[in-house]
C-alpha cells in the first residue's frame, strides 16, 4: 500500500490524524502529514478509514499490485 495526501486539496481538519494516528499526523501549520517511515500505511488497518474520514477526499490511498 502507498499513501498520498494532495497538500493543495487538505484543509487541516485532522480527522486522519484522529483516525490513525499511528501514521498520519499534522504539520506546523495543521495540515496532514505522513509520519516518517509510514508512506505505506506501515499496515495500520485504520489508513484506509483515515482517508474515508478526510472531509476534501485529499488522501489516497493505493494498492502496490
Amino acid at each position: 500500500m502507498r499513501i498520498a495526501i494532495d497538500t493543495d486539496r487538505c484543509i487541516g481538519a485532522g480527522q486522519c490524524a484522529l483516525t490513525a494516528p499511528g501514521v498520519f499526523t499534522q504539520d506546523d501549520d495543521g495540515f496532514s502529514a505522513l509520519l516518517p517511515g509510514r508512506e505505506d500505511g506501515a499496515g495500520d488497518p485504520l489508513a484506509r478509514e483515515a482517508a474515508r474520514a478526510c472531509p476534501v477526499q485529499a488522501i489516497t490511498v493505493m494498492d502496490d499490485r
